[in-house]
């Protein structure tokens, strides 16, 4: 129920607190951070025991909102401070922001909608593993032909990558993730019309294309539309979906034909496109863009209408406006010291992702069961049934127990799965135990896919989301973005080669990225549950 307006002599003698309700200065009561490395770059926030390791709502927020504007409309005309008063007068106590819970419908809806690119973009990986023997067969590809199929799907992404930032900033959100779908659709049906290689190989780029575009944009809008609460709950659904992506592509291709497996790419972005009508736009990009009543309008929806917007939105325009005053963003300006930080973390992560090997056994599982003696086929489905569950289980401990906790576990898993796996075909290679080949490869494998589910695939995208201010995260995501695409391609194409090269080794390469990876989360990537995009920010621009 609306508030009644108090009289304009009641607003005028409000105090300043009451206009602008400011952040609430909160100590920090862990234990001062004792590494070198975290001193170097953390500073002064280090010695205050603002360091990385601690949880965001521990930490010392000492960014301030500006005085609230005083011609925020509302459904009566009262401004936000002034149905404040209203309340407080009526001995009633104000239904603000950050004490109630609001709704979360549209929340939810959105990003189920949203989600659907995550899902296309599981499938466009995972495409390739089951459909390789059909492939091969029906068009006459070599092996190095094939490799080129599954490799060329990142050259696409990496175009992507590049305009993703862009085009999320000109066009919006919304209409950048639809113009992605189409890409995809039109790439899904040049596969299925594909007559020689040529044809599979420009189908592959747009896919491509499409998925270097919606891996930038969808972690973008969730965490921009999710409250702090549930932010990297919500946000792994992204990884959720790419596994489930994923799985579709392995346990359907185990029963269809590959001309008919393009169906499965085909849904998503149908879905999508559809989809997209129903949500609204980001409210973070309307306001940045001083689009004043489609801001509040979208945050409202996304908040529940019984909900005071008021607090959450002044902070996110005064940290907005605060960023209108710098200069901006150009390339070189994410090598400044404020901003270097950030983007040593989110493009370390990216590449201990992609160099620990997923894109290599995500386009190559059947071949490595296949080479280990196992069956590729039962073992893409077993993958499949493992992933999903695996991811949500991630997805409700991720506002828990926090990102850094996910990531060292998830790092651990791998770094086991891998060494696993180098010893089956080591085993292999040296004629010892025969008999424990296959299943040494088959367990290593789903340590490696679980234990990547939980925190290696889905934290450094939330990460990249949260951590870049809205002035610099078009280029600093755009560029994350492209160094995974870089390292994905690097990889995969590689892969064979290495393969081909010692098997063993292989995998012994890729255990060591993910022991490196342990150690880096340790020292360097910042807790980041538990607060709003603008304390994040907050806490980032004092601990440089």
């Amino acid at each position: 129920m609306a508030l009644p307006a108090p009289p304009p002599r009641m607003a005028a003698t409000l105090p300043s607190s009451a206009v602008a309700p400011a952040l609430r200065l909160r100590r920090h009561t862990a234990a001062s951070l004792s590494s070198h490395c975290r001193r170097r770059w953390q500073g002064p926030a280090a010695r205050r025991g603002d360091g990385p390791g601690a949880p965001l709502e521990m930490r010392g927020a000492r960014w301030l909102p500006p005085p609230a504007p005083t011609g925020c409309s509302g459904a009566s005309g009262a401004t936000p401070t002034a149905a404040a008063a209203a309340a407080a007068a009526a001995g009633e106590a104000p239904y603000r922001g950050s004490e109630a819970q609001g709704s979360l419908w549209m929340v939810l809806l959105a990003t189920a909608v949203v989600v659907c690119g995550s899902f296309e973009f599981g499938t466009c990986v995972g495409y390739s593993a089951p459909a390789q023997a059909g492939i091969v067969s029906d068009i006459g590809l070599s092996n190095s032909e094939f490799g080129i199929f599954a490799s060329v799907l990142t050259i696409g992404a990496m175009i992507g990558a590049l305009t993703s930032g862009c085009l999320a900033d000109v066009l919006g959100r919304k209409m950048t993730m639809r113009f992605a779908a189409v890409v995809g659709i039109f790439g899904w049906i040049t596969v299925y019309f594909a007559k020689d290689a040529m044809m599979l190989y420009v189908g592959r780029v747009l896919l491509g294309y499409c998925t270097g575009v919606l891996s930038y944009v969808v972690p973008v809008f969730i965490s921009e539309i999710a409250p702090k609460d549930i932010r990297g709950g919500l946000a792994t659904s992204n990884q959720l979906f790419i596994c489930s992506g994923c799985s579709a592509a392995y346990i359907i291709g185990a029963l269809l034909s590959w001309r008919s497996l393009v169906v499965v790419g085909l849904v998503p972005c149908a879905v999508l496109l559809v989809g997209l009508f129903f949500i609204p736009e980001s409210p973070r990009w309307l306001a940045n863009i001083g689009r004043e009543k489609a801001f509040h309008a979208s945050l409202q929806k996304f908040r529940g209408e019984d909900y005071d917007i008021s607090e959450e939105a002044t902070e996110i325009k005064g940290y907005i406006e605060s960023n209108h005053r710098l200069p901006k963003a150009r390339i070189q300006d994410l090598f400044q010291r404020k901003n270097i930080y950030a983007v040593t973390v989110g493009v370390s992560l990216m590449i201990f992702q992609q160099l620990g090997g997923i894109n290599a056994l995500g386009f190559y599982t059947s071949y490595i069961f296949s080479s280990a003696g196992f069956s590729g086929k039962l073992g893409t489905t077993l993958i499949g049934i493992i992933q999903i569950p695996v991811t949500l289980v991630g997805a409700l401990l991720m506002d828990r127990s926090g990102r850094r906790a996910h990531l060292l576990v998830s790092s651990s898993g791998t770094f086991l799965g891998c060494f696993l796996t180098r010893l089956s075909f080591y085993f292999k290679a040296q004629g010892l135990y025969p008999q424990l080949v296959p299943t040494l490869a088959l367990c290593g494998i789903l340590v490696y896919y679980g234990a990547y589910s939980v925190g290696m695939g889905p934290v450094p995208w939330i990460i990249m989301s949260e951590i870049f201010s809205i002035n610099t995260k078009a280029i600093a995501g755009g560029l994350v973005t492209l160094v995974s695409w870089i390292g994905s391609f690097a990889i995969s194409y590689s892969f064979n080669f290495l393969m081909d090269w010692n098997p063993a080794g292989t995998f012994f390469l890729f255990s060591a990225v993910s022991l490196v990876t342990v150690l880096f989360v340790a020292k360097l990537v910042p807790e980041t549950k538990g607060g709003t995009l603008e304390e994040i920010q907050a806490l980032l621009q004092t601990s440089t």
